[in-house]
C-alpha cells in the first residue's frame, strides 16, 4: 500500500526551525487542538473571564468559558470576585445555564447540591439518610465531608477592573505573564477609572481560534481588506505606527496614529480605497481625542491565548476568543466606556462600535476571510501558509509592512507545543 502520510499528515511539519511557514495542520488537527487546550488554556496561562463591572453587586454572576470549560465569575458576600468551574462536584452536571444573573447560592437542579458564591459545598439533600419504620436508611458515608467536595476554584487576578483566571494554581503572576511592555498598554486602557458596560456582540466564526489572534497581530491586511479603514484614514500603511511584543512573543500591541483620509501614494493602487465613498451619517467619524490616549488613536492588544483589547478611536472593547473544536470559535465582544464619561461620549462610543462586531463595517470582513481560510486549510492539510513579509525574523518594528507578530506567536507556539 502506498504511503499516504505525506498527503494526509498527522503531525504539523514545519519547514526548518523558523516560524514563518505555518503548516495547515496547525489549524485542522483535532489532536493538536486538544493539546493546545491543555497547554494554553488549562495550564501555565492566564485567560480572560470578564470585567468587574459585569458583576457589580453581591450575588451577581456571569457564565463564560475558558477554552471549552464552562466557568462562572461571581461576586461573593465579601465583595470579592471568584471564578469557579460550572461542573457539579456530585455527578458533573453543568448546573448554571443563564449567561448573567444574581444568586444567593448555586444549586444544581439534578440532585440539588448547593454551593456558596465562593464555590464551597454547603448542602446535600438526604445527606444523613431518611427515617422509615424507626430506622435510618441511605445517606452519605459517615466520613463524608462537605469541605472535600467544593467546586473547582480557579486562581483569579483582577487588574484595572479586568478579571483573568487560571486552572493552574502554579501559574506565574499576572504581571509577569504580561511582561512590562504589554502591561503598559493594558494599563493605558484600564487605568483605574471605573468601567461601564455598554453592550455585547456575539458570533460563531467557522475557523480555527488562532486565526483571530493572527488577524489582530497582522497590520498588513487592515489597509488592504477594510475599505472603511483605508478610505477614512483610521488604519493605513502610511499611518505612524509601532509593533510591540512581550519577551516571549506571545502577546503583542499594534499601535497606530490616524493620518489623513483621501489619496496618498501608498493607497491609490489599493482596490479597497474608495475615493468617492461618503457617509450618510458623518457622526460615525465624530472622533474626539481623549487624554488617556497619549498620542495613538488606535491600540490593538492581543493577550495570548484568549482575548483582544481594542481601542479604535473612541470605541473600546474586549474581544473574547472561545474555542469550539479545531475549526470553530465563539467571539464575544464586550463594549464598554467609563463611569465618568459624558452622555455625549457614551453615544459616540456606541456609534463607533458599529465598526465592529458580527455585522460591523470593518469586522464583518475579518469573519469572512477567516471562514474562507479555514475551508482551504481543511482541503489541503499537507500545505502551509507564508508569513514572511518584513523578513523571517521576530522583532519589534516602527512600521506595519511586516508579519513579525505572527512569526513571534508561532515561535512561542512551537516552544510550548513541541517540547
Amino acid at each position: 500500500m502506498a504511503d499516504t502520510s505525506t498527503i494526509f499528515p498527522t503531525e504539523a511539519r514545519w519547514e526548518g526551525e523558523g516560524s514563518s511557514r505555518i503548516p495547515f495542520l496547525a489549524y485542522t488537527s483535532e489532536q493538536l487542538y486538544q493539546r493546545e487546550l491543555e497547554r494554553f488554556f488549562y495550564k501555565g496561562h492566564w485567560c480572560y473571564v470578564g470585567l468587574e463591572a459585569e458583576v457589580p453587586n453581591v450575588g451577581d454572576f456571569k457564565r463564560t468559558v475558558i477554552g471549552e470549560r464552562s466557568v462562572i465569575m461571581a461576586r461573593d458576600n465579601d465583595g470579592a470576585i471568584n471564578v469557579i468551574e460550572n461542573v457539579c462536584a456530585h455527578r458533573g452536571m453543568r448546573f448554571c445555564r443563564e449567561r448573567h444573573g444574581n444568586r444567593k447560592e448555586f444549586v444544581c437542579p439534578y440532585h440539588q447540591w448547593s454551593y456558596t458564591l465562593k464555590g464551597d459545598l454547603q448542602g446535600v439533600p438526604f445527606r444523613r439518610g431518611i427515617k422509615q419504620d424507626g430506622q435510618v436508611h441511605g445517606g452519605m458515608p459517615a466520613d463524608f465531608k462537605t469541605s472535600d467536595h467544593a467546586l473547582t476554584k480557579l486562581k483569579v487576578a483582577v487588574r484595572g477592573g479586568v478579571v483573568f483566571a487560571s486552572f493552574d494554581p502554579d501559574v506565574e503572576s499576572f504581571e509577569d505573564f504580561m511582561g512590562p511592555t504589554i502591561l503598559g498598554y493594558f494599563d493605558r486602557m484600564f487605568n483605574g477609572r471605573k468601567l461601564k458596560i455598554l453592550g455585547y456582540n456575539r458570533q460563531r466564526i467557522p475557523g480555527n481560534w488562532k486565526l483571530m489572534q493572527e488577524n489582530i497581530k497582522d497590520p498588513y491586511h487592515p489597509g488592504l481588506l477594510h475599505t472603511w479603514f483605508v478610505t477614512f484614514g483610521l488604519w493605513r500603511a502610511d499611518n505612524k505606527s509601532q509593533l510591540r511584543m512581550d519577551d516571549h512573543h506571545r502577546h503583542a500591541s499594534m499601535i497606530s496614529t490616524r493620518g489623513s483620509a483621501g489619496k496618498s501614494e501608498q493607497v491609490t493602487q489599493v482596490s479597497s480605497f474608495k475615493e468617492t465613498m461618503q457617509l450618510h451619517d458623518p457622526s460615525f467619524l465624530d472622533i474626539v481625542p481623549e487624554p488617556w490616549w497619549g498620542g495613538p488613536t488606535a491600540v490593538m492588544t492581543t493577550i495570548f491565548p484568549s482575548v483582544i483589547l481594542q481601542q479604535q478611536v473612541n470605541s473600546v472593547s474586549t474581544r473574547h476568543i472561545q474555542p469550539s473544536g479545531h475549526g470553530s470559535f465563539d467571539f464575544v465582544w464586550t463594549h464598554f466606556g467609563y463611569e465618568d464619561d459624558t452622555e455625549e461620549m457614551t453615544q459616540r462610543r456606541l456609534r463607533q462600535s458599529n465598526l465592529f462586531g458580527p455585522a460591523g463595517f470593518v469586522s464583518a470582513d475579518d469573519g469572512e476571510v477567516i471562514e474562507f481560510s479555514q475551508q482551504a486549510f481543511e482541503s489541503k492539510p499537507f500545505h502551509r501558509t507564508l508569513a514572511e513579509l518584513g523578513g523571517r525574523e521576530v522583532e519589534d518594528t516602527e512600521h506595519m509592512v511586516t508579519e513579525t507578530l505572527i512569526r513571534g506567536m508561532y515561535r512561542y507556539w512551537r516552544q510550548v507545543m513541541e517540547d
